[in-house]
């Protein structure tokens, strides 16, 4: 009888050496410390993989004769689609996507990248992307409710035992301190016109001009100062993972300015490249950081209503998404994707090793980095 075990026994240690031959490589290959998250509001996938659009740049110019005789044409036209985007985003295409890893959305190239909730505006399509779940009934408006829905900010920090410093968001619509996190203080969240605390003097000092700096909408700064408090949070903190929301895409947008949606993609670019920079740069973070860059919704397609959003706008659930990770086997452009907004989460969670269906059984999947 105890022969019989035994041959049992190791009949089924190949099975098993298998099983663990197959795991181990994930875990051990894995070099993924820390995740960086960056957000565009409302930027459209038409400007990021095909750059400036000559109708939509007339429609915001109906007077001007001759589109090319415009500054940002000057700045970001050109005879292709690859031209055009690389003028706009240099660093995007450049670095990011030719080196680093890949970028998905582009639907004139068989590339999808949907929201899956049914509203297509800005809190509920961030809720999603942070809880891997469309919350149709709960999250309807962008009123400054508490997300009820635990985040994968959240989920990281408990998992990994990190502190509420570890896990930071900086953002400059105000509204994200309700949505990053479903109880307050779990994680640290800087957003809106709110005082930023350093012993820097510099960044000291430009907490102090952002409530004078007053940008024409109510509920945000600007995003220059939310990168620089972000910046030097990350240089003195060290996070292990950061998210940085940018707004001023969707509301030059929303007021008819496509020559400053235009400004504002080429500096959320410089930003990239600024951050790209000192993470390779810092021990902690170089080869060894996660960078993903989406939008929370798409805008309209056309002159008529790339302005707008919501579910009544044809192509505001069309989004777009940039991976770029030291485990990314995959450079360029992902083509015969389709990708989910509710796959973001447990792609984040799994660039540490983690499950998202942990918390979320309901999530959508990661997204493959190879």
């Amino acid at each position: 009888m105890m022969l019989a075990n035994l041959i049992k026994k190791f009949a089924l240690f190949p099975i098993f050496l298998t099983i663990a031959c197959a795991v181990a490589p994930a875990q051990q290959g894995r070099r993924t410390e820390n995740v960086v998250l960056v957000t565009l509001d409302g930027a459209r996938w038409q400007e990021v993989f095909t750059g400036l659009d000559d109708a939509i740049l007339k429609s915001a110019f109906p007077r001007t004769a001759d589109v090319k005789s415009l500054a940002s044409y000057q700045a970001f036209g050109g005879n292709t689609p690859a031209e055009r985007r690389e003028k706009l985003m240099p660093f995007l295409w450049g670095t990011l996507v030719a080196k680093e890893g890949f970028i998905a959305g582009d639907r004139t190239a068989s590339s999808s990248v949907s929201v899956t909730n049914r509203h297509w505006f800005s809190y509920p399509g961030y809720s999603e992307m942070l809880t891997g779940q469309a919350h149709d009934t709960e999250i309807k408006s962008n009123d400054p409710i508490r997300n009820p829905f635990p985040s994968v900010l959240q989920f990281v920090r408990e998992k990994l035992h990190l502190t509420s410093a570890q896990v930071a968001t900086f953002a400059s619509w105000d509204v994200f301190s309700a949505i990053v996190e479903s109880v307050p203080g779990a994680t640290t969240v800087n957003a809106g016109v709110q005082s930023y605390s350093t012993p820097v003097a510099e960044v000291a000092a430009l907490s102090d001009l952002q409530s004078k700096a007053v940008p024409p909408w109510d509920h945000v700064r600007h995003d220059a100062f939310t990168f620089r408090f972000a910046m030097d949070y990350l240089k003195r903190q060290k996070p292990r993972l950061l998210y940085i929301a940018f707004d001023e895409t969707d509301d030059w947008a929303h007021d008819g300015k496509y020559d400053r949606v235009l400004g504002m993609l080429h500096e959320s670019d410089a930003f990239l490249k600024e951050l790209w920079t000192a993470l390779q740069a810092d021990p902690q973070y170089g080869g060894k950081t996660t960078l993903i860059v989406s939008a929370d919704h798409g805008r309209g397609r056309t002159p008529a209503d790339w302005r707008d959003h919501g579910h009544n706008v044809p192509g505001a659930n069309e989004i777009w998404i940039g991976l770029f990770s030291p485990d990314a086997g995959q450079r360029g452009l992902r083509t015969g994707a389709t990708i989910g907004q509710n796959q973001i989460a447990a792609t984040i969670a799994a660039a540490f090793g983690l499950n998202y269906a942990d918390q979320n059984p309901q999530a959508g999947q990661p997204i493959l980095l190879r």
